[in-house]
């Protein structure tokens, strides 16, 4: 499913979409530190291989969502979106 594009969203959206990604933040934080992690002793304790960089493959998965994050915040600021 494609995601919309945070000027196509009402305001409902908006928070709801915001609500989703605020519970997932701590999840993909723990994630990337997890790959980061195994990538650092792989290479420690193997040299550097396909699980060095198969987990780095995964960054920039998040650093998309965490764009999607920046914008939807950007759009809810530029509305005055607020929960009451």
């Amino acid at each position: 499913m494609k995601q919309k594009e945070p000027s196509e969203m009402t305001a409902e959206e908006l928070l709801i979409e915001l609500q989703k990604i605020k519970s997932t933040n701590v999840i993909n934080a723990l994630l990337v530190g997890v790959m980061i992690g195994v990538a650092i002793y792989s290479t420690v304790r193997n040299g550097f291989g396909i699980l060095t960089a198969f987990p780095l493959f995964f960054i920039p998965m998040f650093a998309k969502k965490w764009s999607y994050k920046k914008a939807l915040e950007k759009e809810s600021k530029e509305r005055d979106c607020s929960r009451d």
